[in-house]
C-alpha cells in the first residue's frame, strides 16, 4: 500500500495538470477568395470556431516562396492562440514557388511595383477585417522574410494595425510621405548572423525608425540566421539560410507578449 499511494498521487496530480491546461476545439480552415487589381488572390483562414463572439485577427504575410504549408500552419498555430488568422496571397491563385529562382522572380516583381504590392496586402488585410468572426478594431500582422517586408509596405501605406511583427524581414524604409500615416507598433525579430540584410540596410532603416518617432524594438537572436523560424529552410540549401530552434521558439514567445500588449 506504501508503494501504491505516491503513484495514486502522481497520477491525480496528472490529471489536475490536463484539467487546468486550456482547451481549444478544431481548428477550422478554409480558402478565401478576394481581389485586388483585377487579380484573383487565394488566402488561407484558420480559427478555432468553439470560441463565442468577436476575436482579434492576424494576417499572416508568407515568404518569398508564396502561400505554401508553412504559412498555413503559421496561421493555425495563430488560431490555436485563439486568434483569426488569414495568410494572404501575394503572387495570385494561391501560386506557389518550386525554387528559388522562381521564388526571386516573383518576389522581386512586387518589390519593384510597391503600389501594387500595398495593394494586395490591404486587400488581404480586408478580407480579414471582413470576416463575422473578426473584431476589426483589433488586427494585428505577421510576416516572414519577403512576408516581413509586405507587412513592412502595409504599415507605411498607413493600414489600421494595432500591431506588426516581421521575422528575419526584408527591411525597407518608408517613404518621407509615408512618415506621417504610420501608427503601427512593430516588433523587428532578426538573426544575428543574417547576411541578407547588409548594416548599411539594417542602419537605414533603424535611422527611419527614429526619425517617424515609431513605436519600435528590434530584437536580434544570436547564432541565428536568414529563415530562421522555418524547420524546413535547411533542405533548400542556401547559403545564409537555416532553421534555429531557440530562435524560432523564442521569437513567437515574444510575439505572443507584443499581441498580449497592443490588444490589451
Amino acid at each position: 500500500m506504501a508503494r501504491i499511494l505516491p503513484i495514486v498521487i502522481m497520477v491525480m496530480v496528472s490529471m489536475l495538470f490536463v484539467l487546468a491546461a486550456p482547451a481549444h476545439g478544431a481548428i477550422h480552415t478554409e480558402n478565401v477568395a478576394y481581389v485586388a487589381g483585377g487579380v484573383t488572390l487565394m488566402g488561407f483562414l484558420a480559427c478555432d470556431d468553439s470560441l463565442p463572439g468577436l476575436r482579434p485577427g492576424v494576417l499572416v504575410a508568407p515568404e518569398w516562396w508564396g502561400l505554401n504549408d508553412y504559412a498555413k500552419m503559421r496561421a493555425k498555430k495563430l488560431a490555436e492562440l485563439g486568434y483569426v488568422a488569414l495568410a494572404i496571397d501575394m503572387y495570385g491563385d494561391g501560386k506557389t514557388a518550386s525554387d528559388a529562382d522562381e521564388a526571386g522572380k516573383l518576389s522581386r516583381a512586387l518589390r519593384a511595383q510597391p503600389a501594387v504590392l500595398r495593394n494586395r496586402a490591404n486587400a488581404g488585410l480586408k478580407a480579414l477585417t471582413s470576416n463575422p468572426r473578426v473584431d476589426p478594431s483589433r488586427v494585428a500582422a505577421v510576416g516572414y522574410c519577403f512576408g516581413g517586408t509586405v507587412i513592412l509596405e502595409l504599415v507605411y501605406s498607413g493600414a489600421p494595425l494595432a500591431g506588426a511583427v516581421t521575422f528575419h524581414a526584408g527591411l525597407t524604409t518608408p517613404e518621407a510621405d509615408d512618415l506621417p500615416n504610420v501608427r503601427t507598433r512593430l516588433l523587428i525579430c532578426h538573426g544575428a548572423d543574417d547576411t541578407f540584410e547588409t548594416p548599411e540596410q539594417i542602419t537605414a532603416f533603424q535611422d527611419a525608425m527614429k526619425k517617424g518617432g515609431f513605436d519600435w524594438q528590434m530584437i536580434y537572436f544570436g547564432g541565428a540566421v536568414h529563415s530562421f523560424t522555418n524547420p524546413d529552410s535547411n533542405r533548400y540549401v542556401m547559403q545564409g539560410v537555416g532553421y534555429n530552434a531557440n530562435a524560432d521558439r523564442r521569437s513567437w514567445e515574444y510575439m505572443k507578449l507584443f499581441f498580449a500588449e497592443v490588444f490589451g
